[in-house]
């Protein structure tokens, strides 16, 4: 195994099994709940938003370990970011993950480029993209993530 793909298991791993910004945020502007219905998958995204930045997010819920990690590198990326900019990162990541557009990790946090060999198990998409179509769902006023989402 290469020492990159390594660290991407060990990051996808530490962040699945200790996610960062899994909390509750009483305080939410806006949120959206998300299930992916194929592996029982569920999350919950709350985020504070003054004018159009993100200044606190939050998720709750329980899902494996890729989806976990989806949702803790998610939440770290998007973090103080405006809504556009999480639009783009949603965009890029979807577009890495479900068409395996290697290239789109360029314009991702690192981080989320551990999520680059996703695509290689088809069953598994699904869990790292329910966040971000979660995250989509709460910035458009969304109360769930689509069928498409999970």
């Amino acid at each position: 195994m290469s020492e990159l793909r390594e660290l991407y298991q060990e990051l996808i791993l530490d962040h699945g099994r200790h996610p960062r910004n899994f909390k509750d945020l009483e305080e939410a502007t806006c949120s959206a709940d998300g299930h992916n219905p194929l592996c029982g998958d569920r999350l919950q995204v709350r985020l504070i938003c003054e004018g159009d930045t993100i200044v606190d997010i939050g998720f709750q819920g329980a899902g494996c370990a890729i989806c976990m990690a989806s949702a803790s590198t998610m939440s770290e990326a998007i973090k103080g970011q405006t809504r556009v900019v999480a639009h783009q990162f949603f965009q890029h990541f979807i577009g890495l993950v479900v068409d395996g557009r290697k290239e789109e990790a360029d314009a991702l946090p690192p981080k989320l480029g551990a999520f680059t060999g996703v695509g290689e198990f088809p069953m598994r998409v699904k869990c790292a993209t329910l966040a971000w179509h979660t995250l989509e769902a709460a910035l458009y006023g969304h109360k769930r993530a689509s069928s498409e989402g999970g």
